[in-house]
C-alpha cells in the first residue's frame, strides 16, 4: 500500500481541485462517494466537500470502507466472490472535440449553434464544455495536428452525433443554423433508412452530425 503521507497529500489535492471547480474531478467524487452519486458535475462541485470526504474518496478507490479502515489495514468492504458487484449505470455521455482555441470554439458553439458555455478550465483555458438541452460537447485544446490532412472530410469521420425527437425539429434546426451562417459538410437530406440528418463543420474541422426522424 502507498505511504500514508502520500495518500494524505493526494486527499488534499482532491480537496483543492474541488475548491477550484476542476470539472474532471467531479466524476471521481461521484463514483466513489455514495452521497454524491445522484448529482451532476455542477452539483458535485457546488456541494460541501471536506478533507475527510477527500480522504474517504482515496480509501474507497483503494477498496477500503473509509479512511480509518485504510489506516488500520482493514479488509475491503465486500468480498467480490461472495457478493456480486452492482451493475454500473451510465448516467451521461459527452463527446470530446479537439480544438485549437477554446475561446474561439466556445464563441462558435454559442453564437452559431445555440449552445451555452458550461465551464472552461485553465489560464489560458485548455479544456471546456458547452451544452444545449441534453447535449454536451467537451472541448480539448490541442496545439498540434491530430488528423492527417483532410482525412476527416474525405472519410466523413464524425466527432459527435446529436439527435432530436421529431422531423420538424431537425428541419427547424437546419434552417436556424443555415441562417446563422454555419458551414455544412452535408446539407439536410433523408437517408435510405428513413432518418433526416445534416453534418456541421466547425472551425477546427470537427464533423458534428444532427439527426432526427424522417417524417
Amino acid at each position: 500500500m502507498p505511504n500514508l503521507e502520500n495518500l494524505k497529500k493526494q486527499a488534499k489535492q482532491y480537496l483543492r481541485w474541488h475548491s477550484e471547480r476542476y470539472y474532471p474531478v467531479a466524476a471521481e467524487i461521484r463514483a466513489a462517494l455514495p452521497r454524491f452519486r445522484h448529482l451532476d458535475d455542477s452539483q458535485v462541485l457546488e456541494a460541501r466537500f471536506k478533507l475527510s470526504d477527500a480522504q474517504d474518496l482515496i480509501a474507497r478507490q483503494m477498496g477500503f470502507e473509509g479512511w480509518q479502515a485504510l489506516k488500520t489495514g482493514a479488509a475491503a468492504m465486500t468480498d467480490p466472490k461472495k457478493q456480486p458487484a452492482p451493475q454500473a449505470i451510465l448516467s451521461s455521455l459527452s463527446a470530446q472535440l479537439f480544438v485549437t482555441e477554446i475561446k474561439a470554439s466556445c464563441e462558435f458553439f454559442t453564437g452559431k449553434l445555440g449552445f451555452r458555455v458550461d465551464f472552461v478550465y485553465g489560464d489560458p483555458p485548455f479544456y471546456g464544455q458547452v451544452i444545449r438541452d441534453n447535449a454536451q460537447l467537451a472541448l480539448r485544446l490541442v496545439c498540434e495536428p491530430v488528423f492527417v490532412g483532410d482525412i476527416r472530410q474525405r472519410e466523413h469521420l464524425l466527432s459527435a452525433s446529436i439527435t432530436v425527437g421529431t422531423s420538424d425539429e431537425i428541419k427547424r434546426l437546419f434552417l436556424d443554423f443555415q441562417a446563422a451562417g454555419v458551414s455544412f459538410h452535408q446539407p439536410l437530406r433523408k437517408e435510405p433508412w428513413g432518418a433526416r440528418n445534416f453534418i456541421v463543420l466547425d472551425p477546427d474541422g470537427n464533423l458534428i452530425l444532427f439527426a432526427g426522424p424522417g417524417g
